[in-house]
């Protein structure tokens, strides 16, 4: 297993740094001038000059390209281009944010849709499956914005039950954490389904019930270890899916996370946040998918890594 965690590691290098290329120059197309942003619209040609070199947006894209790589390999994000705070400073002043409210809608989910989805399965054609699936249609269905204005309007303006923004409480988490949940719910309900009928249908299922094992141990025991493995790529998998979400769910919520960070400094031409955030959304999902990789070896001992 650590050969194959080193080789892993060494694979992920080209794919960080095509990232890094990517990213950098997507957001040096996007339209407006930072420099001028700054600066602000009544700032001189030579103020804008000014903030331009300081920047070093004055050399050429290769020559800023370099510069970047060097930073950081030095761990320098570099400064936002709005706020003048180092970018490190601000990200990690947000991101514990971020990490609570998916490690939370992961919990829920998991939590909720794994046992959904066994229930839809072990009643199989029965008004509990029907409802089960028609949940996860519609989770799957719904886009996380409308999902989240929809919860917003029950709950907090209708019922008054719920804070509709913010982070100072712990209910404050409920609704966007629930937002964030009901799509990766939906697909863990329905992937736990499929994958339970399947398993429920092998010849070693038959063969346990006909020597009399107990129906809870068949299930629980026999069929959802082997039916698990799928769930759990599903899950790490939707982990970038997540991430994603986080930029819709805490600008309607108004989180202080990095998903509503991203969107101010798109706003704001700041690409020196940008590309840094893109660039830790990128290390977080190949680090995840490792994780869902090696995690396979304690579901299944079968699975050996050479």
């Amino acid at each position: 297993m650590i050969g194959y965690l080193i080789r892993r590691l060494l694979f992920s290098v080209p794919l960080i740094i095509g990232v890094t290329l990517v990213v950098f120059l997507m957001v040096r197309v996007l339209p407006g001038d930072p420099a001028r942003m700054v600066g602000g619209m009544m700032a001189s040609e030579e103020e804008v000059e000014k903030i331009r070199k300081e920047y070093g947006l004055d050399e050429p894209l290769y020559v800023q390209y370099g510069i970047y790589l060097r930073d950081l390999l030095t761990g320098d994000l570099g400064r936002s281009i709005k706020s003048g705070q180092p970018v490190s400073t601000e990200i990690g002043a947000r991101f514990p944010y971020t990490l609570l409210l998916i490690s939370i809608s992961l919990g829920l989910a998991s939590l909720i849709g794994i046992p959904l989805g066994i229930v839809s399965a072990t009643h199989h054609k029965t008004w509990l499956d029907y409802g089960t699936t028609s949940l996860a249609l519609f989770g799957i269905s719904m886009p996380i914005y409308w999902s989240g204005l929809m919860l917003m309007l029950l709950f907090s303006a209708i019922l008054g039950w719920l804070p509709a923004g913010g982070a100072e409480t712990p209910l404050h988490f409920i609704l966007p954490s629930v937002t964030l949940a009901f799509a990766l719910l939906a697909n863990i309900v329905r992937l736990t389904r499929s994958s339970m009928l399947e398993i429920l249908n092998q010849d070693y299922i038959r063969t346990a019930r006909s020597k009399g094992a107990k129906e809870r141990k068949v299930i629980y025991v026999h069929a959802l270890r082997n039916a698990i493995k799928p769930v759990v790529t599903i899950i790490g998998l939707q982990f970038g899916t997540l991430l994603g979400g986080t930029v819709l769910t805490e600008t309607v919520f108004a989180w202080p996370g990095v998903g509503r960070l991203i969107v101010k400094s798109i706003f704001a031409r700041d690409y020196i946040v940008i590309q840094s955030l893109v660039l830790i959304f990128a290390l977080i999902i190949v680090f995840v998918n490792l994780i869902t990789d090696l995690s396979y070896a304690l579901i299944d001992p079968r699975i050996k890594y050479d």
